[in-house]
């Protein structure tokens, strides 16, 4: 059985900072909101994907946004070094906070939604290594300079190859 990656559904409780950043941020759409029961809680389904009907989905019920949840983070993955870069414009355009962290086999930004919930946005570099790996790096590398960089300071890390030529049986394969 395969399980292909659907949703994810978050508690809020200000749904107008939320939808404002995932919307003007992030490039949501809203696709449907409504109670969930008559008088019930509202879900608003957010999508980027116009043959999904939601890839989000907002549930205002959050009674207070200081309480831990089980939610580490969500990740998004983009599909190039400049939509990376865009995304980091929009971040710091609004002055928000972010962890540019690279995998080895990822260059990501780890950041937080204004009611907490962990967010990560990445591009694939083209090899793999074992992991976990986390070594922060400079944001403001163009992109040859940051494959570079992730080549030298992942090189000696166990399992470091070219993705094509991993022998793991889980490797992201385009």
């Amino acid at each position: 059985m395969k399980l292909d990656w659907s949703h994810t559904v978050i508690n809020i409780k200000d749904s107008e900072k939320i939808l404002d950043f995932y919307t003007n941020t992030l490039s949501f759409k809203i696709s449907d909101r409504g109670p969930i029961i008559e008088n019930g809680p509202e879900i608003i389904f957010m999508s980027q994907d116009p043959n999904e009907h939601h890839q989000l989905a907002f549930v205002v019920s959050r009674e207070e946004v200081g309480t831990q949840t089980s939610l580490n983070h969500i990740s998004f993955r983009v599909g190039t070094f400049d939509e990376l870069k865009k995304v980091k414009e929009r971040l710091d355009s609004i002055n928000h906070d972010y962890l540019p962290l690279c995998h080895g086999n990822a260059l990501s930004f780890y950041f937080s939604d204004p009611e907490q919930n962990g967010i990560e946005v990445f591009t694939d570099t083209p090899w793999d290594v074992d992991q976990p790996q986390g070594v922060p790096w400079d944001p403001d590398l163009d992109e040859q300079s940051a494959l570079e960089w992730v080549e030298q300071a992942f090189i000696d890390e166990p399992g470091f190859v070219k993705r094509e030529k991993s022998i793991k049986e889980f490797v992201n394969r385009k």
